[in-house]
């Protein structure tokens, strides 16, 4: 994978603090903001934590 596009579709309220720090590490934190990024194993175990926040393409 090259780069990945990640869009933050569900809210962190009510959420553990560590989703909320892995949303904030992704650089998000509020609904429909999106960022890309280089995929890495790193980025990919942040992204499984949040994976039910988050939408995840290939760019």
């Amino acid at each position: 994978m090259g780069r990945v596009k990640i869009t933050q579709v569900r809210s962190i309220i009510k959420r553990p603090k560590t989703q909320k720090l892995a949303i904030q590490s992704l650089g998000l934190g509020k609904i429909n903001r999106s960022v890309s990024l280089e995929y890495n194993d790193a980025i990919g175990g942040i992204i499984r934590k949040v994976q039910h926040l988050v939408t995840v393409e290939e760019i």
